[in-house]
Formats: C-alpha cells, structure tokens, sequence
C-alpha cells in the first residue's frame, strides 16, 4: 500500500484582484502548507474501491463517492491514460480524513492532488507535467497549488504558481467553529473585486519581519464571509485572546490560523482553545519546508 499525506494549504495572504468575463477571479494569494493533513492510500485491487476513514469522515459519509474530488481525480488521470494508449488498472484507494470539510484549507483539493500523486507513482505512469497540471485545474482552482505542495504564490484563477522561498517555518494554530462555509457565496458577496495586488514579499529569511510584512497584506474574503458568518469573528477574537501574532481567515473560510512565535506556545494556545471551545476544529501544526 501507498500512502501520501494531503496537506492542508493555508492562505497567509488572498487579495483578488479582478474578474474574468467567464465569471472566474483573478486572485493573488501567499500560500503555504501545513504538516497537518489528511491521508491518501492506494493499492491494487481487483475492482476500483474507495474508503472513507479517519476522525471526519464523517461528514462525507452521506456524498455520492462519484461527487468526491479523489474518485474525480483518479478517473481523470485514467482517461488521460487511455487518450495516449494505456489502460490503467484497478485501485483501492482509501482517504483518511483528518480535517474539516468546506473550511478553507483546501481539503478536498489537497485530497485530489496527494491521489493523483499516489496514483501516478502505484501505476508508474509519468503523464506530461502540463497535461497533469491541465487535470488539476480543472478539478478545481486549488489542486494545481496543491499538486505544488511548497509556499508560493498562486495567480490567475489559482493556477500560475511562483514558488517563494521561506527560510524559515511558521507556528500555527488552526481553528474552525464547524460551520460550512460556500466559496460561491462568499465571492458573491464580494463588495470590491478590483482591490489591490498583493506587495512583493519581504523578509524572506526573517520571521520576524516575514510576519510585520505579513500584517499588511489581506484576505479579501474575510468580509463578505465575516458578514454571512458570525463564527469567524469569534474564531479570531479567540486566536488574539491567547497570544497569536496574527490571526487571519484562510481561503474562504470559515477556518481561521493565528501565528504564534513557537511551537510550545502554538500547542499551549491550543490546548486551551480546545478546552473552552470543546465543538471547534483546533490543532497546532507547523508549515513544511
């Protein structure tokens, strides 16, 4: 059996930019990856299975399997496999779900990448990097960053990637209130869509400074999605309460991440997030290098 962790990707910064004429937006977003995540593993099978496990799998129990990004994914990769001459074989593929669903931190496209990773080294299959980067895409807006896995920056629609070399990791605590959150809704609700870009990054090998920069930049969607759900601000108000240097949304939310100045203080932060708000999403992680 293969198994590849999915992480959850955490938009330090989300400015949008503009709108496309196909309704799309143009979007500026600092993104970088978290050592917490879920799990993909794959292994051959006579007949293509899909499991569903872990602590929030629950909240994917009731979906149509077919609607699932992972089964998207590994059906896409075997069409594009047939279209030059092969045929893939069967696959079990089990996703262990670790984080919340529609939160924010990319979930399900993470879920997508890490399977057309796993996917491609079980069936030693080496597709064109474009024409895999083209699949991406087009199972949603955040794989390709996902398929990346490393900080950078993702313009266009999500999908031109600049990698951003951090010297350092950061310390993070991740809270969700366990309300979902609907990235159309949210951009519906969007006031201004022509807002300034984001600054070139600075302090790169500096955290310090990396995070005073940090301080000036946005999540654009932290408004509208404030406006439709009050959770979010109670999210960051209890980030500040216990000592996060930043607190910010991620994505479209409703997941919110402080930055915290290390590890020990990121746990001690959660630990008494968790003990006071016993029906959120909490966890101390830290970024992948």
């Amino acid at each position: 059996m293969l198994k590849i962790d999915a992480p959850a990707k955490i938009n330090l910064a989300l400015h949008i930019t503009g709108r496309r004429a196909d309704g799309y937006h143009l979007i500026e977003s600092l993104v970088v990856f978290a050592k917490l995540g879920d799990r993909v593993s794959v292994q051959q099978a006579e007949r293509d299975m899909f499991r569903l496990e872990g602590p929030e799998a629950a909240a994917l129990s009731g979906e149509d399997a077919g609607n699932n990004l992972v089964v998207r994914a590994r059906d896409g990769l075997r069409e594009m496999a047939r279209q030059s001459g092969l045929e893939l074989p069967p696959v079990e593929i089990c996703l262990e779900k670790r984080l919340p669903v529609a939160s924010g931190i990319g979930g399900g496209s993470a879920d997508a990448a890490a399977t057309l990773k796993a996917l491609c080294a079980l069936w030693d299959y080496a597709p064109d990097p474009e024409a895999l980067s083209q699949l991406a895409l087009r199972l949603g807006a955040d794989v390709p960053m996902c398929l990346d896995g490393r900080a950078l920056i993702a313009r266009g629609i999500g999908e031109t990637l600049s990698p951003v070399n951090l010297g350092f990791g950061l310390d993070l605590v991740i809270v969700n209130p366990r309300v979902s959150v609907s990235t159309p809704a949210v951009f519906s609700a969007l006031k201004e869509r022509d807002n300034a870009p984001l600054p070139a990054p600075e302090a790169l090998d500096d955290r310090d400074g990396f995070v005073k920069w940090l301080e000036a930049a946005r999540n654009d969607l932290q408004p509208p999605a404030q406006r439709m759900v009050h959770e979010i601000a109670d999210c960051l108000s209890a980030l500040d309460l216990v000592g996060a240097r930043l607190s910010r949304m991620s994505g479209s939310g409703a997941s919110c991440f402080g930055i915290f100045d290390s590890a020990e203080m990121a746990q001690a932060a959660a630990s008494s997030l968790q003990q006071n708000k016993p029906n959120w999403f909490v966890a101390a992680t830290g970024t992948r290098r």
